[in-house]
């Protein structure tokens, strides 16, 4: 790795950004040690990948066979390396995307605390916001720009990064050059109005005049995972079902004394206690009929006989997930005493199951989202099977870049912003974001409930689950990153006083 000093380029050397020197289009390249190293490397990760599934049973489709385990993170400097590297090779796919996009360049400026959305998908592990103005050239390692860094970096406050950008357009004579413009995808539309305007101020009507939004070229990088990065993804998700089989037990919820408010709170200290963050704070409710859209059940005492739920997502490593798991809090006295969940409440799951099962069927890559969608609830009717669709994809952001399968809608409830539940107001068409297509190798949050009929309780009960999924190349398909939950977690006061977890029976 070479850092880039930009030489007559930059008024500054940057030090925020590393590049590869990829070979000119057509020069004839050996299988150089460094190659060797990186196959190597793959292979031992793959074989990692692999370990993990089999020590915990996974299946895909299938609720673990073992307990989950606490799976640390390595320690801040080895992360540092690994993040880097995956920046380093995701940055060095982007001349193809350039040329699949028919572009030769694509221009990013930003002033520190004003980043673009792309920033935080290219910057270093272990940089932070840009300085100064940040202007960033990626280009296609054309004939003309072989020899130049790419990406191209000034950090400037001199205003000089003009005059360079200038004499470096002329020299190559760019036709297209991408800004991320776009009025609809977040991803495309990081370019700040004021940065906007200072760039059409001082490159002029000739340079201006070549920019283009294109929009998918943003959503592509962005939503694109590394082989490399799935064995930690795995980490990070087992984790997270630590958590859960933990959290949903007699070893933390004392029914008639533990609040949800307790209970999402002492997620929250576990995420800290991983050193790991959150995107999606944790919050626990009791499920009854109108606890979803709404916040009915979010500030109960737990009792015996509740179904409980929770919605969170962690972050690690520049991950991030996002999981819905449902627990039941076992009736303990003489005359109701209960071993597992009853079986309506099995059945409510095994319909939410049902719908993921459809959802993976029909998640086509090369699909638009409200195709999925769309298919996915015509099966759900020939079934007979009442819910709703809202996947998403999920990576660099617990809600990333690329076609959504069905949405949620927040409203302001006069509870503060960070209290919006979601409100389902989209369930069969997504403007916009909705007609994209599905990419391979991507990760997505599989979020949907199944409506079921609880005949003991008397009410229509919204069975809600999520899992992640990544894309598989060997078998052209979306499995899930750690099973799925079939079972609920149980929670057993009697157990109080043993080490052993409860969790219902197959």
């Amino acid at each position: 790795m070479l850092l880039v000093t930009l030489q007559s380029y930059n008024t500054q050397p940057s030090r925020e950004f590393q590049h590869f020197d990829l070979p000119s289009r057509g020069a004839s390249v050996g299988l150089s040690f460094r190659a060797i190293m990186l196959l190597y490397i793959n292979i031992l990760l793959l074989c990692f990948d692999l370990a993990i599934c089999l020590a915990v049973g996974v299946k895909n489709g299938q609720h673990p066979g073992q307990p989950a385990k606490y799976r640390p993170l390595p320690s801040l400097r080895e992360q540092a390396k690994v993040e880097q590297g995956w920046r380093d090779e995701r940055i060095a796919k982007i001349p193809d995307l350039l040329r699949k996009y028919q572009a030769d360049a694509w221009l990013m400026s930003q002033r520190e605390h004003a980043e673009d959305t792309i920033w935080w998908s290219i910057k270093n592990a272990t940089a932070f916001d840009s300085h100064r103005r940040t202007v960033v050239l990626f280009h296609t390692k054309s004939l003309s720009t072989a020899k130049l860094p790419n990406p191209i970096v000034w950090v400037d406050n001199t205003g000089q990064v003009w005059s360079d950008l200038r004499a470096l357009f002329e020299e190559h004579n760019f036709s297209r050059v991408v800004v991320n413009t776009d009025q609809d995808i977040a991803f495309a539309g990081g370019l700040h109005v004021g940065e906007h305007d200072v760039l059409l101020s001082e490159l002029g009507e000739k340079w201006a005049s070549r920019f283009v939004n294109e929009p998918m070229l943003a959503v592509e990088y962005v939503a694109t995972q590394l082989d490399g990065q799935l064995p930690y993804y795995r980490m990070l998700q087992e984790t997270v079902w630590a958590m859960l089989e933990e959290g949903f037990s007699h070893k933390v919820v004392r029914p008639g004394i533990t609040s949800t408010e307790d209970l999402s709170w002492w997620f929250r200290e576990k995420i800290q206690e991983q050193n790991l963050t959150t995107w999606n704070q944790p919050r626990i409710s009791v499920l009854v009929e109108a606890s979803y859209p709404g916040w009915e059940g979010t500030e109960d005492i737990i009792q015996e006989g509740d179904i409980l739920h929770i919605d969170f997502g962690v972050t690690g490593l520049g991950l991030n997930t996002d999981t819905q798991h449902m627990a039941y809090v076992l009736r303990t006295d003489q005359e109701s005493s209960e071993e597992e969940a009853p079986d309506s409440l099995k059945e409510g799951l095994r319909k939410a199951n049902r719908m993921q099962d459809i959802v993976f069927a029909n998640m086509a890559v090369g699909k638009t989202g409200n195709q999925v969608l769309r298919e996915s609830l015509d099966q759900m009717k020939k079934e007979g099977i009442e819910g709703q669709i809202y996947c998403h994809p999920i990576g660099d952001w617990g809600h990333g870049a690329g076609a959504v399968i069905g949405r949620a809608c927040s409203f302001f409830s006069g509870r503060g912003i960070d209290h919006l539940p979601g409100f389902l107001n989209l369930p069969e068409f997504v403007p916009i974001i909705g007609e994209l297509l599905l990419l391979p190798h991507t990760y997505y949050s599989i979020e949907l409930y199944a409506y079921h009929f609880v005949k003991e309780r008397n009410e229509t009960i919204r069975f809600r689950i999520e899992e992640n999924a990544h894309w598989d190349d060997n078998s052209h398909s979306w499995l899930f990153v750690r099973g799925r939950q079939e079972r609920f977690h149980l929670i057993d006061k009697r157990k109080a006083m043993s080490n052993s977890l409860t969790v219902q029976a197959p």
